[in-house]
């Protein structure tokens, strides 16, 4: 009967690693998001110099003007 009262040990450091698990990777998500943001920032401006978008030339304008 002892055993009955006794608190299962196993169990209780399972769901203290399982509740550390999901901690751990909730931290190591949000490091490795802003991580990724900010490296994406640093390549959209080097990129905006070298690309080649809309411009706005002489025809386009004189469509705009025909609307």
């Amino acid at each position: 009967m002892s055993k009955q009262n006794k608190p299962d040990e196993n169990r209780r450091q399972l769901l203290k690693n399982i509740g550390l698990g999901v901690t751990v990777g909730v931290i190591a998500t949000g490091v490795s998001t802003s991580a990724i943001a900010s490296v994406d920032t640093q390549d959209t401006n080097t990129k905006q110099e070298k690309t080649t978008g809309y411009h706005e030339t002489q025809h386009i304008r004189d469509y705009y003007d025909s609307l």
